[in-house]
């Protein structure tokens, strides 16, 4: 038996937590939070090449938020199982021998269960690499889930133990302490962001949003692309001084990004009779960041006509009037691909255990906040609060009775 933290099905909980999340985050650490902190069963292996991980730490996701909020779209209803364990940006410690690596070895997930993990076939996507449109995550002899931390036959990071599937680890470094470590999944995701992208030479490129995804999302951007201008919306001083430590050239607050990129690229501003302002010219390439309403307006009013808008922050309904008006290419960005094209063929989690090695990301380290299993409200309020608290990323260390 394990101690765990379980998401469950309420379409009631569902509803309160979609009226009040937006307005009273502090709701959903309480009664409107289909969580619930249980013991049961720990995850079983059955099959060659799984083996079972005692969690170190793991963080919390914007993506977990929005699902305890009821922001997540129900189209992903059909591509998780409950209930469920959350928890996928993981760091852990295997409990059993896994192919070649030994058991104590100290790990980091690639949380996308692929063709591999399943037991099937590959199929197109991953046959070539790009484990993260696999098109099988319903099958095989696995529940439906897209993600370690969205199938309950898998278990996640917010419980004791988990299972996983050779193809989905990756040995930490030594030195690597486990907040670092912890660090790796959301900076995977950024090497895949930055490469999504495909920003040309001194490209100009606007980060809307400067918590864990655009932070990140700059780095990968400053170290792997050849981008010119790097300009960062940020709200908090510390998000601020952050971004310019990773690359940004610039940094602007939400209510000044399209004076700013006006300055910048001689862009014309026009205002509708009723809406927001946009330009007609401005960034080459935008990246939301956040997945909200006003973060993928930002991005999509303060773009070229023919420019790129990459969805990197899961996205929340918005008007596309500029997308069709101004012919933009918007372009999701989900998880990593073992195979990041513009790479040279290397996985997105080997790149971004290079990038974890930076100062400034080990700096993010230092501050990240962990918390035991059994002040899980308490952790989800610090995670809805963390850009003003000061604190780049939230984390569970279920092994901490503290």
């Amino acid at each position: 038996m394990m101690l765990a933290l379980e998401m469950f099905r309420s379409p009631a909980r569902h509803a309160a937590g979609r009226v009040v999340g937006g307005r009273l985050p502090m709701a959903l650490s309480g009664f409107a939070a289909p969580l619930r902190l249980v013991t049961i069963d720990e995850p079983r292996v059955r099959r060659p090449g799984w083996a079972r991980l005692r969690t170190r730490l793991s963080g919390i996701c914007g993506s977990d938020l929005g699902a305890l909020s009821g922001r997540t779209s129900l189209y992903f209803s059909a591509v998780v199982s409950m209930p469920f364990v959350p928890g996928h940006e993981v760091v852990a410690e295997l409990l059993d021998d896994c192919e070649d690596l030994p058991a104590g070895t100290r790990v980091v997930v690639d949380s996308v269960l692929t063709c591999a993990a399943r037991g099937v076939e590959p199929c197109e996507a991953c046959a070539v690499g790009a484990t993260n449109r696999c098109s099988r995550i319903t099958v095989g002899h696995l529940a439906p889930g897209l993600q370690t931390g969205f199938c309950k036959d898998t278990g996640g990071g917010w419980g004791q133990v988990l299972a996983a599937h050779r193809s989905q680890l990756h040995a930490v470094p030594e030195g690597f302490s486990d907040e670092q470590a912890i660090l790796v999944e959301p900076l995977a995701c950024a090497v895949h962001t930055a490469l999504a992208a495909r920003v040309g030479p001194n490209d100009r490129v606007l980060v809307s949003g400067a918590g864990s995804v655009g932070l990140f999302a700059t780095h990968a951007l400053r170290q792997l692309t050849s981008a010119g201008e790097i300009m960062v919306v940020a709200k908090h001083a510390h998000q601020r001084e952050l971004a310019r430590e990773l690359g940004a050239t610039e940094v602007v607050a939400p209510d000044e990004v399209l004076r700013r990129v006006r300055r910048s690229t001689g862009a014309f501003q026009v205002k509708p009779q009723l809406g927001s302002p946009y330009l007609l010219g401005g960034m080459d390439v935008a990246i939301d960041a956040v997945g909200s309403r006003q973060s993928l307006e930002t991005a999509l009013h303060a773009t070229r006509a023919g420019g790129r808008v990459v969805l990197s922050g899961m996205p929340a309904p918005a008007d596309l009037s500029a997308a069709w008006f101004r012919e933009l290419e918007v372009v999701g960005s989900y998880a990593s691909a073992r195979h990041e094209e513009g790479a040279g063929g290397r996985g997105a989690f080997d790149v971004a255990l290079g990038l974890a090695a930076a100062d400034a990301v080990q700096q993010i380290a230092k501050g990240v906040a962990a918390y035991p299993l059994h002040r899980w409200r308490e952790a989800l309020d610090h995670a809805h609060s963390a850009g003003r608290l000061g604190t780049v990323k939230v984390a569970f260390d279920p092994r901490s009775n503290a």
